[in-house]
């Protein structure tokens, strides 16, 4: 309303109404009176039937586990699993009971103070008088026995007891991380306080491409909130009536965002700060509207302080986020089945699958989806699949609505046989690569594959029962555990080993905050995954040096790639598969440093933008993209020689992109060779010590060192940058001290009044 409220009747109007709203809000605030009492906490009645279910759910789980058919870690997924489900379902029926408040017609409290938004939220109410749920022990794992206690009802000692590890995390944590949220704010300042907008337009034909962001089957952020406020890269036609909806550099503003999702559109390209070619800062319209002012920016507007400011004022509340819970653990496990929203025909798309002895068709590759379309052929929707999914509606058939035609297994990754035969071991050796696990409760004796120094690879081969060929073979990763004998005769799509899926830990930022450090400071994770170098096919190589050689080969130019994958790593694409640059080839994080060699500076700020964004998003923040943007252009806005050409450059230097343009432009005017480079990414702190001013960089971190190096090879500061400025005393270049506004002189005219004393004098004369 107030946003509104803004648009129509300006500043003034606004302070107006917000007053109004103020003495509104005090006004009846005072005359409702709520208060709050021990009744006002109602225990749904439906707890107890949730709690039994819930037992007897845990109860089976724990038979499986006593008869051998699970893992001590499956069994512990399942529970904790069981748990979250049964504490959200009884969050649900107290809400509901809340809002129903039994017919009565004046509102409970509790419900009026949560619903409002005023204070509380559904988590603290249930805590109140649901079930306090899951809580973790100080370690992050959760303990898998919950409080099924609330506040009304009282906690019992071994409960309190409990709880106390999730208040005492609380506090901790509070203390810590507040301190490294304001470090990573600083260096977010150092890095990117010197994009100013500089000059309107910087005339780039190039953008980036926006598209909705989906995660987990749902929209997370939707096209019209990425598109709005920034400036259109392309032009953009009614495909019904013809009629120009936006045109080439128009801003982009709230009714355009949602005509353009309203037809359908799944993709838009827009000017962004990550493709802006402006020699310093950026320009207008690579950066859009100002979000402050609801106007497009100034020049002269210090944009990069605001986008460190956006992206690092977060992480303090984030950090704060925990302390309210007090530990308690909810890990929203995604329902293991898919079901058909509509009834249509079903499609396989790029999937790999192969019947199983109970007439499923299971995936084997990672890549493939599902989708389900009409008689004309339209996609209704569409899945991706997850590996291992065992999908009961053959290819080209037809499904009912509400139908589950996909299951999955959640708490293991199944590595699975495509052809049928007889089951050999290769370079199994108990006691060095494989280990016999005896459960200590049950009894049962189960193989898991260990790590080990030897040169050996453990595998799995299938062989033909007639001719005794190897029909199939996989190697099996560290951590595995077998699900098959030797010796046994397996049909296609059986399991033949399952290597557990992550274990639930608690999803704090206390997670989130070091993974946005990471990010930003462009850390290589510490097992990162082998990813496509090129478009291709994928075939596997002899074994090199103990490595899995997986080789990906362009079939139109019939150009090669070869990967070395070490033996332990589970590899997640097959013979066969087709990949596209990029694509991951073993199951790890992606290291940055990779990405951006095999897919360019383009693909790798997608990938960062979305990964901050997604940390960000699971603690409920919104952060517009442009802020990250801003970052990540600081981050890659170095280039290193790879061929100097006639430049004075030398092989190997880091330069920056604009200097390396400018001198290339020189030499080629001159007749010249020009130099080539490469991107470099570097990690925030490393980019702020690396800026051209030594005076700003000084100020940061390691001020000796970086005084000393200005001084061995004499540099010169020009002052262009804020800290610089600051330090030296004079005015900042920014809003009216920017360099254009400063030599503007104002002039007073007082001419105008001259021809009014002339009137009088000709009275005077007649």
């Amino acid at each position: 309303i107030i946003w509104r409220c803004y648009q129509c009747a300006g500043q003034a109007g606004t302070v107006e109404v917000l007053d109004e709203l103020k003495g509104l809000g005090f006004k009846e605030a005072t005359r409702s009176g709520i208060s709050i009492g021990i009744i006002d906490m109602v225990v749904p009645e439906e707890k107890k039937g949730e709690l039994e279910r819930a037992y007897a759910e845990v109860e089976k789980v724990t038979k499986q586990y006593r008869n051998g058919v699970i893992t001590d870690n499956e069994r512990y997924q399942q529970v904790i699993d069981i748990w979250t489900h049964a504490s959200d379902n009884i969050a649900d029926a107290l809400y509901r009971k809340l809002e129903h408040n039994e017919g009565d017609k004046l509102v409970n409290p509790l419900y009026l103070m949560v619903d409002s938004g005023a204070r509380g939220n559904k988590q603290q109410i249930k805590q109140l008088s649901g079930m306090r749920g899951l809580m973790a022990k100080p370690s992050g794992d959760i303990i898998e026995r919950p409080i099924t206690s609330n506040f009304r009802e009282g906690l019992s000692v071994l409960e309190y007891f409990i709880s106390t590890h999730g208040a005492r995390k609380g506090l901790a944590d509070t203390a810590l991380k507040t301190a490294d949220s304001g470090y990573m704010t600083r260096k977010l300042v150092d890095v990117s306080q010197d994009v100013i907008v500089f000059e309107e337009d910087c005339g780039t034909v190039n953008g980036i491409t926006a598209e909705p962001i989906i995660e987990n089957d749902e929209e997370a952020a939707s096209l019209a909130s990425r598109i709005y406020g920034r400036v259109s890269g392309e032009k953009v036609t009614d495909p019904v009536s013809g009629k120009v909806i936006l045109k080439v550099g128009q801003l982009i503003g709230e009714d355009e965002a949602n005509k353009i999702e309203e037809l359908g559109f799944e993709r838009l390209k827009i000017r962004s700060t990550l493709t802006c070619e402006a020699d310093r800062g950026c320009c207008q319209k690579c950066y859009g509207l100002n979000l402050a002012s609801g106007e497009m920016a100034k020049i002269g507007e210090a944009v990069g302080i605001i986008a460190a400011q956006s992206i690092g004022e977060p992480g303090t509340q984030l950090t704060m986020r925990t302390f309210h819970v007090g530990g308690v653990a909810s890990s929203s496990f995604k329902q293991p089945i898919i079901k058909a929203k509509n009834a249509g025909t079903v499609v396989y798309k790029d999937v790999r699958a192969v019947k199983d002895a109970n007439g499923n068709f299971v995936a084997l590759n990672k890549k493939g989806s599902i989708a389900i379309r009409d008689k004309d052929g339209l996609e209704l929707e569409s899945y991706n699949l997850v590996m291992g999914s065992a999908i009961s509606v053959p290819d080209g058939e037809t499904v009912k609505k509400g139908a589950t035609f996909v299951t999955w297994d959640p708490y293991n990754v199944p590595i699975l046989t495509e052809k049928p035969g007889k089951v050999e071991f290769r370079d199994m050796i108990k006691g060095i690569t494989v280990q016999s696990e005896t459960d200590k409760e049950t009894g049962k004796k189960g193989m898991v594959v260990t790590e080990h120094k030897e040169d050996l690879h453990p595998q799995i081969v299938i062989v033909d029962k007639k001719t005794s060929e190897v029909v199939y073979s996989c190697s099996i990763p560290v951590g595995a555990h077998l699900s098959v004998k030797e010796g046994a005769s397996v049909k296609g799509g059986a399991q033949l080993a399952r290597t557990p899926r992550k274990i639930a830990k608690t999803g704090d930022i206390t997670g989130g905050l070091p993974r946005i450090a990471e990010l930003f400071e462009a850390r290589r994770p510490k097992e990162a995954c082998t990813i496509a170098k090129i478009d291709g096919e994928v075939s596997f190589g002899p074994n090199v040096r103990g490595k899995k050689k997986v080789i990906v080969t362009d079939m139109d130019t019939g150009e090669h790639a070869d990967h070395l994958v070490p033996m332990g790593k589970h590899i997640i694409v097959g013979e066969g598969d087709f990949l596209h640059r990029g694509d991951q080839i073993t199951e790890c994080p992606v290291s940055p440093d990779d990405l951006l060699e095999a897919c360019g500076a383009q693909a790798l700020q997608e990938h960062l933008t979305n990964e901050v964004q997604r940390v960000y998003r699971l603690q409920g923040v919104e952060i517009n993209d442009k802020h990250i943007e801003i970052v990540i252009r600081q981050m890659l806005r170095k280039v290193k020689i790879t061929e100097p050409g006639d430049t004075e450059f030398l092989w190997g230097d880091q330069i920056d992109r604009t200097t390396f343009k400018k001198a290339n432009e020189e030499v080629v005017a001159q007749g010249g060779a020009a130099a080539e480079s490469e991107p470099v990414l570097l990690g925030i702190t490393k980019a702020s010590l690396e800026t051209e001013s030594f005076i700003s960089a000084a100020s940061f971190q390691d001020t000796t060192r970086v005084l000393t190096d200005a001084s061995t090879i004499g540099r010169i500061d020009y002052l262009r940058g804020f800290k610089e400025n600051v330090i030296m005393g004079h005015l900042i270049p920014a809003g009216t001290g920017f360099h254009q506004h400063r030599d503007t002189e104002i002039e007073f005219t007082v001419e105008e009044p001259e021809p009014k004393k002339e009137e009088p004098e000709d009275d005077m004369d007649n």
